[in-house]
């Protein structure tokens, strides 16, 4: 079958599918890309040919900024428990580079996308092209930036590297113990290149998507943990919902009586009102969460890479042993205690069945009592009735109240995810989306695209500060286009709430974090309030805008944008300065050892006495 390698390519994508559990999907639901002259000729004229002759096949997505494409990709992936994608298509030079911000978000999450940067000419026959770095290793390109963000790297010189290439990104994307960013560079002159393919190339292929079982030796040692415990406690992270395993946890929670917390992955992985349900943990955790974290002797962790802001810098955790459950090894093995190299779901299946062990009845209302707790606390967060502007705990009360249980709340920078991970109210395992492997400005429009697009029978509630907005509200023309319902809640508060409030704990107040005009007396940004209308240019981009003033208003323009088909944009300011609840936890960010501000000084005095709790390790070893 004679094709070009680009031609090939989409053919190929176009009939690959995932299995699990005995469902079949196709693996990959379409392509974004932006063409420039790297691709247009190859993989542009290919994915057009393949749209007239075989419509529906591999469907092609315009996006408006390659980053953002990536980061839609990776939440479509994430909505769909990764055993479904998108790939995504650059030109070569900054084209290819804008992808690999969004390439290192899809590797820390561990989630799958397929990235397809054009290259140089393979042939150098017109070296050096436009857009090309000349290097001293001369087979050196832009895109060998990709290495260390993807999980499996190629670049296809010739026609017959293609074949093996897509067999080794399939592998890589379809394995959830290796799942994440897959790259395959393309030389512009070798996608146009026609070669003769073996048919059996393009046949339809299945890749089973594996639940590997719990070793038996390790589910003794497991159980010899849990039954041997006095105040043991569950970290469930996103492996929980990315195994479909949340009906498993709440299982297993219920037969042992041991409470679960919940990363911000995890969140979800019991609705926040079942008994055992503690909520957040770490450094945004919930104080019921937290306290209990302190004082577990044994922590059970399901599908969680301990990020620095679950273990709150590794303070959260007092002299507990740590079971963890993991299909990837690397995960499983941190902090020195019981490994379960296995699905999460598969793993508490069996320790559900042979544990036979609970936790005393009073441990139970323990649990319960505090979490009861803290949604008094949550509760009154909602409603401060501040004013004259609204706390950003009111407006995510506001927000919750409005969504339905299975509706989708995305967040990703700021100071908003931390207060959606300790405050928002999570009833569904999908309902709450926030990007916090990476923490990346940027990510909420397009990953509000991308989980919409994965799931058009929720509303999607992106929340998103101005400085994010500002990052990246490019994708809002992609969601007109494609006529795609996003519900946009832009908190506008004049700069960055989050590194605002970070610097003033680190004895560097507000500086560099307010959007002020510079201040010609005193040389700095100290100035008035920058006459910045973000509605106005969410309107100009096509978007469906609704300004709020107050609490009562955005609760109305809220209803108003449910109502409505297409996009909308929901204008609210806020009040940066009125904090949510405290987690009474830590997060080690270092601050100067000398200085000459009072307010450095006296950080550095609480920085040192905080510093003191942190563990070198978390986990005591198993005897």
């Amino acid at each position: 079958m004679r094709l070009t390698v680009a031609q090939a390519l989409v053919r190929f994508l176009a009939v690959q599918h995932s299995e699990r559990d005995g469902v079949e999907q196709k693996l990959f639901a379409g392509c974004f890309g932006i063409f420039g002259h790297g691709n247009v000729a190859g993989l542009g004229q290919a994915l057009m040919e393949a749209e007239l002759h075989a419509p529906g096949a591999l469907p092609y997505h315009q996006a408006r900024n390659e980053q953002a494409m990536v980061h839609a990709a990776a939440a479509y992936a994430r909505m769909r428990n990764r055993l479904t994608t998108l790939a995504c298509t650059s030109s070569i030079g900054p084209g290819a580079t804008n992808m690999v911000t969004g390439a290192a978000l899809a590797t820390i999450n561990r989630l799958p996308v397929l990235l397809l940067p054009g290259d140089v000419f393979a042939t150098r026959a017109a070296d050096p092209v436009l857009q090309q770095l000349e290097h001293s290793q001369g087979d050196v390109t832009v895109n060998d930036t990709f290495r260390p963000v993807s999980k499996y790297f190629d670049r296809i010189w010739r026609p017959e590297q293609l074949p093996s290439a897509l067999l080794a990104a399939m592998r890589v994307l379809t394995d959830p113990a290796e799942t994440g960013a897959v790259t395959l560079a393309l030389p512009q002159d070798v996608q146009a290149e026609a070669y003769d393919w073996p048919a059996e190339l393009f046949d339809r292929r299945v890749w089973h998507v594996a639940r590997p079982v719990p070793e038996p030796a390790a589910l003794a040692r497991a159980l010899d943990a849990i039954r041997g415990a006095r105040r043991p406690l569950i970290v469930a992270g996103g492996g929980v919902g990315y195994s479909d395993a949340t009906a498993a946890l709440r299982l297993f929670a219920e037969a042992t009586g041991i409470p679960v917390a919940e990363t911000q992955a995890g969140k979800g992985s019991l609705p926040y009102d079942h008994p055992l349900a503690l909520g957040a943990v770490g450094a945004t955790g919930t104080t019921a969460a937290n306290q209990m974290a302190r004082q577990a002797d044994v922590v059970i962790g399901i599908g969680t890479r301990y990020s620095d802001f679950t273990t709150a810098s590794r303070t959260a955790f007092g002299d507990a042993t740590f079971v963890n459950i993991n299909v990837a090894a690397f995960d499983a093995a941190k902090h020195a205690g019981v490994a379960i190299v296995a699905d999460a779901r598969e793993a508490l299946t069996h320790l559900t069945a042979e544990i036979n062990w609970s936790v005393p009845p009073e441990y139970r209302q323990e649990a319960r009592r505090l979490a009861a707790e803290w949604d008094e606390t949550v509760e009154r967060a909602y409603h401060l009735g501040h004013g004259p502007l609204p706390a950003q705990s009111e407006v995510i009360g506001v927000v919750n109240e409005v969504s339905d249980p299975r509706d989708v709340v995305v967040c990703a920078a700021g100071s908003m995810p931390g207060d959606l991970h300790k405050l928002w109210r999570t009833r569904d395992p999908k309902g709450y989306h926030v990007e916090y492997g990476y923490s990346c400005m940027g990510y909420e429009i397009a990953g509000g695209l991308g989980a919409k697009m994965a799931s058009p029978d929720r509303d999607v509630f992106v929340m998103v500060g101005d400085g994010s907005y500002l990052m990246m509200s490019s994708e809002l023309v992609t969601a007109v286009q494609e006529g795609i319902k996003l519900i946009v809640v832009l908190v506008q508060n004049h700069g960055f709430a989050s590194i605002g409030a970070l610097s003033e704990s680190v004895g560097a107040p507000r500086f560099g974090t307010w959007y002020r005009y510079r201040n010609p007396d005193t040389g700095r940004l100290d100035g008035g309030v920058l006459p910045v209308d973000l509605a106005a240019n969410a309107a100009s981009l096509g978007v469906r805008v609704l300004r709020a003033n107050g609490v009562e208003e955005l609760r109305a323009a809220l209803r108003e944008a449910k109502a409505h088909d297409g996009p909308t944009l929901v204008h609210v300011e806020a009040d940066p300065l009125v904090y949510a609840p405290d987690s009474q936890s830590w997060w080690d960010v270092p601050v100067a050892e000398v200085s000459e501000l009072d307010a450095t000084g006296e950080a550095r005095k609480s920085y040192e006495a905080a510093k003191a709790n942190q563990r070198p390790y978390l986990g005591k070893a198993r005897q």
